[in-house]
């Protein structure tokens, strides 16, 4: 990843080429054209770094803070007793955060069988849900497949991946075919149970997390449709999930199923999980009660409060890539064509921050291409399990701001949630469920209105 000093270095240029030096009428022009992504928080780097610069209206103070939680979303964390950064595992999927948010975009998928560097992870649970709406331990394993372990350690299993090719027939007689995947577990040190359901998650990116923290909630809930009162056939739905601290119910808006009411929890969620590590908001392993948890030599937590916090601020203080070629003839016609498909119903391009803990972030006009909310996308890609209010079919709208950078950032990277889809074009054809209707739309469009529109969604 870029060093501090370099980014430090690039913060302050940006600053002066861009935040300082736009009037008020042309900051004006770009928010109504919506090619500041990120209202003040948008940034302008379109190398591989475009997701790792913060915004340039961070103070003195909150640039020191950034700085410092860079490095703890970095830090690699080992095995006791060491005393910097100990306590991995006992079972694991990555070692750090970046090991899953490549350049904090989205993870690697599986290049081969059992690749170890993938960030594909596995929300296991058993049928039903608890008293707070919660998916049910499997027995042994818990709510998610730790596939690594530390050394004496086996892990839990391994994921076998088979694929069933579909073919989705354009109106002009081209084709796209996709690989439907499915996932089996192996390997594993005891036996799961039969009923055991599967639901894969390939890490999203993480750039813009604070400015999606400041919406308000009454922004989000005047989005939703739940009953298609309108007819549309769009009925996006909230999800709430269980806060322990305060033993109440919260808006979800963070993870792939909105299943997370806050940055803070839904990081010291991923310590736990995904790397073995707990916290003050997550004081017992993943492994607890399990016959192969082993891991015992620390009394304290792995990390401490202020780590969780600074790393929670560095996720907070990323700034939005701007919109790219917003001029050119076959964007706009795009652009045209992505609201005549009805994308916007879902992917609702704009929306207004409230109040968040960075200044600069309060009050912003923001074009993150989403409304947060919980839709059904059809029996191909769903993975049949609940996760709070979400059933087996419903996945929240990701945002689209900075998709056109996914693969300057990370080569490797591929779309959805499980990172079935190679391309932009073939997340599209895997829409069913309320996306439908646009996708059967998009495969009548001619060879140039295609293209025209994968351009439009390269440019956010």
């Amino acid at each position: 990843m870029i060093s501090k000093l370099l980014k430090l270095i690039l913060f302050f240029i940006i600053c002066s080429l861009f935040s300082c030096s736009k009037n008020e009428n042309e900051y004006a022009e770009i928010v109504e054209n919506d090619i500041n992504s990120g209202g003040s928080a948008t940034t302008y780097i379109q190398s591989s770094n475009a997701f790792t610069i913060p915004p340039s209206g961070l103070n003195a103070d909150e640039i020191a803070k950034h700085l410092l939680g860079d490095g703890a979303f970095d830090q690699t964390f080992v095995t006791y007793p060491s005393n910097q950064a100990g306590g991995l595992g006992p079972n694991y999927n990555q070692n750090s955060c970046v090991a899953c948010h490549v350049r904090n975009g989205r993870a690697n998928p599986p290049q081969f069988e059992n690749d170890l560097a993938s960030g594909l992870l596995f929300r296991i649970s058993l049928p039903g849900f608890t008293e707070h709406n919660e998916a049910i331990n499997v027995p042994g394993f818990g709510t998610q497949l730790q596939t690594k372990a530390i050394f004496g350690v086996q892990p839990e299993g391994k994921i076998k991946i088979s694929y069933i090719l579909i073919t989705e027939n354009f109106e002009d007689g081209n084709f796209v075919t996709l690989q439907k995947p499915t996932y089996t577990i192996t390997d594993t040190y005891v036996s799961l149970p039969s009923n055991v359901l599967i639901s894969a998650r390939n890490a999203p990116p993480v750039f813009g997390l604070g400015l999606i923290d400041a919406i308000e909630e009454r922004s989000i809930l005047a989005f939703a449709d739940e009953n298609d009162d309108n007819q549309d056939g769009i009925s996006g739905k909230p999800n709430y999930s269980w806060d322990y601290e305060t033993n109440s119910v919260k808006l979800g808006r963070f993870g792939l199923k909105a299943s997370s009411y806050s940055l803070l929890h839904q990081t010291a969620s991923a310590y736990n999980q995904d790397m073995g590590i707990t916290s003050y908001l997550f004081q017992t392993e993943n492994c607890f009660n399990q016959s192969n948890c082993v891991d015992g030599l620390n009394p304290n937590f792995d990390v401490d409060n202020n780590t969780m916090k600074i790393t929670t601020f560095y996720t907070k203080s990323l700034g939005v890539p701007a919109r790219r070629n917003v001029t050119n003839n076959s964007v706009k016609n795009g652009k045209q064509i992505f609201n005549s498909l009805d994308c916007v119903k879902c992917h609702i391009p704009k929306v207004t921050t409230g109040i968040s803990e960075i200044a600069s972030l309060s009050n912003q006009i923001i074009f993150p291409y989403s409304d947060f909310l919980l839709h059904d996308m059809g029996d191909e890609l769903a993975d049949k399990r609940t996760d709070f209010l979400a059933n087996g079919n419903e996945w929240k709208t990701p945002p689209l701001w900075g998709i056109g950078l996914t693969k300057i950032v990370n080569p490797k990277a591929q779309f959805l949630h499980d990172g079935r889809a190679k391309t932009i074009e073939e997340a599209i054809l895997w829409h069913g469920g309320e996306g439908l209707n646009a996708k059967n739309k998009y495969k009548k469009l001619s060879l140039k209105d295609r293209n025209d529109l994968l351009a439009y969604i390269n440019s956010l």
